[in-house]
């Protein structure tokens, strides 16, 4: 397993707020992650609660606007919030279009060339990183939770429902639960996964609900009513409809005037957090 280099680590609410750099062998080359350390991890492993960010986002992007630190030092919960996909990868193409390539992996690992080689960030989140996290910090990886943001939120929804038991906790801000039937995912899904739909059904969430996976717990959704995505790309009601027929506990909530930028995270990010926490540190 491949070294973990500090790039920096600074005092953050009596935590350590670190940035860190690795190369991954699932996408090919080097990776950056941000991890904070409450205080209580001192003293012995703590809860996890990993952060999956959105399009154009990179490791520092939650971790730097959200404010989330003050909280998880009080509450005990360690975060950790990877990057949204290889960087440098020199693939043509993996530039240049904010809705594709780096910093548009869509948590997912890809079969089609070029893209297979290093766009394996499903991989990375499920196998790699946890592995490596775990030799180098204090985490207790029996009590992880994972939530996320647009992009991120659909990477924490299908990681989730794909892999019973891992995490015990799921949140999502503004999420994109139908990637399959929406034109975000339609521009990706044919470039990294082929054009056979069927293949695309693990990787969205409400057609996973549909297709019977389950999150044992309640799955927590915020999303705002002035959000510019909602329409087109998010459409919360198609999971929400999934749900109810699944008998998977949802609680969807609606907030008038709100957008998709970092402004409507910070005003619920304590919402999610306490939400993880009741079940991470019961």
């Amino acid at each position: 397993m491949a070294a973990i280099d500090t790039v920096s680590e600074q005092r953050c609410f009596g935590g350590i707020q670190g940035f860190y750099t690795h190369v991954s062998e699932a996408c090919g080359g080097p990776m950056k992650f941000a991890v904070y350390q409450p205080p209580a991890a001192e003293k012995g492993p703590v809860p996890v609660l990993w952060y999956l960010a959105g399009l154009t986002c990179t490791a520092e992007t939650f971790t730097i606007k959200a404010g989330a630190q003050r909280l998880a030092a009080e509450l005990g919960l360690a975060l950790v919030m990877p990057d949204t996909s290889p960087r440098d990868t020199g693939i043509a193409g993996a530039t240049g279009d904010w809705e594709f390539g780096e910093g548009a992996g869509f948590y997912l690992d890809a079969t089609q060339e070029p893209w297979a080689a290093r766009f394996r960030m499903y991989s990375y989140l499920i196998d790699e990183l946890p592995r490596l996290a775990q030799e180098r910090f204090p985490f207790d990886m029996g009590r992880q939770g994972i939530f996320g943001h647009s992009m991120g939120g659909h990477g924490a929804l299908t990681l989730a429902l794909r892999n019973p038991g891992r995490y015990r906790s799921l949140s999502a801000f503004a999420p994109i639960v139908a990637p399959a039937n929406v034109p975000w995912g339609q521009k990706a899904f044919p470039r990294y996964l082929g054009n056979d739909k069927k293949a695309w059904r693990k990787h969205d969430a409400t057609a996973l609900i549909e297709d019977g996976a389950r999150f044992n717990g309640t799955i927590l959704i915020d999303q705002g009513e002035a959000d510019g995505f909602l329409v087109n790309q998010l459409q919360p009601q198609r999971f929400e409809a999934a749900c109810e027929d699944a008998k998977q506990a949802l609680e969807l909530r609606m907030h008038a005037g709100y957008d998709h930028s970092y402004y409507f995270i910070q005003s619920f990010v304590e919402d999610h957090l306490r939400h993880h926490a009741k079940v991470l540190t019961a």
